[in-house]
């Protein structure tokens, strides 16, 4: 083993030997500022207690090495300091020796946390000690204890260096977190995620907050362990402060990032009314106020906790309509789908003076933009769920059945396959919105019937067979729609087996209520046609279980022989 530097080991023995034994002997017996002195006596007897604790090889230690030399000073002034307490005549007057006695008393209770910090994590056990200022970054593939060992030196160094020092062990971390996946769970439960946070403060060096931002960043994204823990030490706040700070762009980036990734768990999202959060997270949104990152991950926040009543109300008072709606029109795609999400939950969660707001405020117009000009399936599941949501009131429906483009969308949408739920939304949107548009509107959508027809026949999620029912009847107002469906021979055999009494899946009201009105208006060749392909044999036996429609619609298509046929049955 290498001899320890003599500077270190002169050093710990002048302290261990001299200096603390004298001065615990004086903190017992003086008699001038005697509570000050017993609280002293406690904190010798501590450093005495954990200099003792240190394994042989700590003198070797760089870190321990500079300890014992800061040590030095305010022991030596507190020994300087008893003198001057034991003499009756309190040389400098009590006021000033008072003063002195709590500055050296600090810098020793603040040296003593240090230590302590050091014996626990277990670095001055290593045998032999690092030369280096900050251990070499273990591969991904070196042990679990290999790594733990690196992490709690780091974090040592991190909060008892100098800044060049804490730099380096930000760095060494960061270079950790980047190179090995696991390695976020292990900061977050062998280092003091405490301590990284409180570099974000606005009073830590700007370098030191850029570095740390982007390990917290790393930490909150990593795994819901690490994050948990980020978001458990208090980490939201501090955040969102960097984010409302004039930080550089690449931290606010970081930070923002951190938020994002705290706001998208749900037991942790309501946090961010708590701490604030909401006209920082609308401020970073607003046209160059910020980078395009930092927009899009501030209103991807926003969408996650725009189901919070709070962040909700929060929203709307603090303005953050308008901007909003501008961030339909503004950014990358993925900025316009949390923008619309967002809208979203404010509409279908919010009441209808919220609604009234948002349609006030302008976001139709924009939301049908970007229905029309996007080809992104998502983006098209989002601008659909708010305009549904802005359906409702007056105003909106009447601009969205005054445009022919719309229903061609959804015409497409329904038509193209894909998400049943984004089929679904279009559907329940003809439904609502079909009775009061033109007939040439109504016309224009016929190459979705058959589509409405197979999706009656979809049972998951049961809703769908609702809204597509709903909306195919609305369809079914128009003759030559009408005609559209029973000239396709697919649809037919689809509404046939539909009511069939044996397909328990289905329910009958709406295939019964299509054939009802195609009997009703279809003219002969219809009901011909229907009765051809035996759709009257189901609808007796859904009149004899007493379906409501099905007598109607099997008197309309049967005509006179198969009703007298039936009334007999009937009578007998």
């Amino acid at each position: 083993m290498t001899p320890p530097p003599p500077a270190s080991a002169d050093a710990l023995a002048q302290i261990s030997q001299a200096l603390l034994p004298s001065l615990l002997a004086a903190a017992a017996s003086v008699k001038a500022l005697q509570a000050r002195w017993r609280a002293l006596h406690a904190t010798l007897l501590a450093l005495q207690s954990s200099l003792a604790a240190a394994p042989p090889s700590a003198v070797s230690h760089p870190l321990f090495a500079d300890l014992l030399a800061s040590l030095l000073p305010p022991l030596r002034s507190l020994h300087a300091l008893s003198a001057r307490c034991h003499d009756p005549a309190l040389p400098g007057g009590r006021l000033r020796l008072q003063s002195d006695l709590d500055m050296a008393a600090s810098s020793l209770a603040l040296l003593l946390h240090d230590l302590s910090l050091l014996l626990r994590s277990g670095i001055l056990a290593l045998d032999p000690p690092p030369n280096a200022i900050v251990l070499q970054v273990p591969a991904p593939a070196a042990s679990r204890a290999d790594k733990s060992l690196f992490i709690r030196d780091a974090f040592a160094r991190l909060q008892i260096g100098g800044l060049d020092l804490k730099l380096k062990a930000l760095a060494s971390l960061l270079d950790l977190l980047l190179a090995d996946a696991s390695a976020a769970e292990i900061v977050a439960t062998d280092g003091d995620v405490a301590a990284l946070l409180r570099l974000l403060d606005a009073s830590s060096h700007s370098a030191l907050r850029d570095r740390a931002a982007a390990a917290v960043a790393h930490l909150a994204t990593a795994c819901a362990a690490s994050r948990k823990v980020v978001f458990d030490e208090g980490g939201l706040g501090p955040l969102l402060r960097v984010l409302d700070s004039a930080s550089a762009p690449a931290t606010q980036e970081r930070a923002v990032a951190a938020i994002e990734a705290i706001t998208a768990d749900v037991g942790t999202a309501w946090a961010v009314a708590a701490y604030g959060g909401v006209p920082v997270l609308i401020n970073a949104c607003r046209p160059g106020s910020a980078s395009p990152v930092v927009q899009a991950l501030a209103v991807s926040a926003l969408r996650n906790v725009a189901s919070i009543e709070d962040v909700r109300l929060a929203l709307v008072e603090e303005g953050g309509l308008p901007v909003l709606v501008d961030l339909l029109t503004s950014g990358t795609s993925d900025t316009h789908r949390s923008a619309a999400l967002c809208i979203w939950s404010l509409a279908s969660l919010g009441d209808h003076d919220t609604q009234y707001q948002i349609v006030q405020a302008g976001a139709l117009l924009p939301l049908l933009q970007a229905l029309h000009t996007s080809a992104a399936l998502d983006l098209h599941d989002a601008v659909l769920r708010a305009i549904h949501a802005l359906a409702v009131v007056p105003a909106a429906a009447r601009t969205l059945c005054a445009s022919p483009l719309f229903f061609a969308q959804l015409t497409d949408l329904m038509c193209r396959g894909g998400s049943i739920l984004l089929q679904q939304m279009a559907a329940d949107m003809v439904a609502q919105l079909a009775p009061g548009v033109s007939d040439d509107i109504r016309r224009c959508m016929a190459p979705c019937i058959c589509t409405l027809v197979k999706m009656m026949e979809t049972a998951k999620p049961a809703t769908v067979q609702e809204y597509a029912g709903r909306a195919l009847l609305a369809l079914m107002t128009l003759k030559s729609n009408r005609k559209e469906l029973v000239r396709d021979d697919k649809s037919v055999t689809r509404l046939l087996h539909m009511l069939d009494p044996r397909n328990e899946e289905i329910d009958k009201k709406y295939p019964v209520s299509v054939v009802l009105a195609l009997a009703m208006g279809g003219g002969n060749g219809t009901r011909k046609r229907l009765a051809d392909a035996g759709v009257c044999q189901h609808l007796q036996r859904l009149a004899e279980a007493e379906v409501p429609g099905a007598k109607k619609a099997l008197q309309r298509i049967s005509g006179n022989r198969f009703k007298s046929l039936l009334s007999r049955g009937w009578n007998n």
